[in-house]
């Protein structure tokens, strides 16, 4: 069971898988890298991890294939067997029923889904909401016990077909769909979250809130008050570029700040 309480959530970025056009390692050693992050967050006390097939560029729209999704369990049982805490999927881009089954038979606690509710013009082209469809298929497989989080007004996305409906109605709208929980992110990739937004949904839905990128050591203080966990990629990494290894010296700054701000 994973319990949200200023949670911070590691992100494993899976190294190209074979069939997509950077692959160039083999899946036993994307495995091996994969674990081996894993295996630091662990060390350094986060309190879960997400993996994540970023490198998969350019991203498939909506569904993957069979391959993928195929290499994808591969890498979540060997990060599964590796590790002991709550894990998290998302399969690039918005390949959400993959990864909820994925999640289903490697036993992790958690997905991050895309277009949950309402429709947005991603830079794969316009991801449709998938809801309903995800939220059956979740009972269907039997996955009751996998957290769906879902991000709201995503990042890399144009939202201008939804300018009329704001971030706080969106959530709603997600709470109300049985979303486990709102991302809110910035415009991109290590871009922080608008304050002024993360505020106005405080009173407005019942679920936990999750900053799904932006934040750092410098600003993690800034937005503890209003989240109930914190997904961290790009600044744990050397120079805080997502593509670079795991930095242990950022990792142990970040995680001194955590301890400080939970006491």
């Amino acid at each position: 069971m994973m319990n949200l309480n200023k949670s911070i959530i590691g992100m494993v970025h899976v190294q190209a898988l074979p069939g997509t056009p950077k692959n160039k390692y083999s899946l036993a050693k994307i495995c091996e890298l994969a674990v081996k992050e894993a295996r630091q967050y662990e060390t350094a006390g986060l309190d879960a991890v997400m993996i994540e097939n970023m490198h998969d560029v350019p991203y498939l729209k909506g569904s993957v294939g069979p391959e993928i999704t195929a290499a994808m369990a591969v890498v979540a049982k060997a990060v599964r067997d590796a590790v002991k805490l709550p894990l998290g999927i998302q399969i690039l881009a918005g390949a959400n029923k993959e990864a909820l089954a994925v999640a289903k038979v490697a036993n992790f606690q958690f997905i991050r889904a895309e277009g949950f509710v309402f429709g947005h013009l991603a830079d794969e082209g316009y991801i449709d909401s998938c809801a309903g469809e995800l939220m059956r298929y979740r009972k269907a497989i039997g996955a009751e016990n996998v957290f769906v989080f879902t991000d709201i007004k995503k990042k890399h996305s144009s939202h201008a077909i939804t300018a009329d409906v704001d971030i706080a109605e969106t959530a709603e709208a997600a709470e109300f769909f049985l979303s486990d929980g709102v991302i809110i992110t910035g415009s991109s990739t290590g871009k922080t979250v608008y304050l002024h937004e993360l505020k106005s949904l405080k009173d407005k839905i019942h679920i936990p809130i999750l900053i799904g990128s932006g934040i750092t050591a410098e600003n993690l203080s800034e937005y503890w008050d209003y989240a109930s966990a914190f997904i961290v990629g790009s600044h744990f990494k050397e120079d805080g570029y997502w593509e670079n290894e795991i930095s242990d010296e950022r990792l142990k700054m970040f995680m001194q700040i955590v301890k400080k701000l939970r006491n």
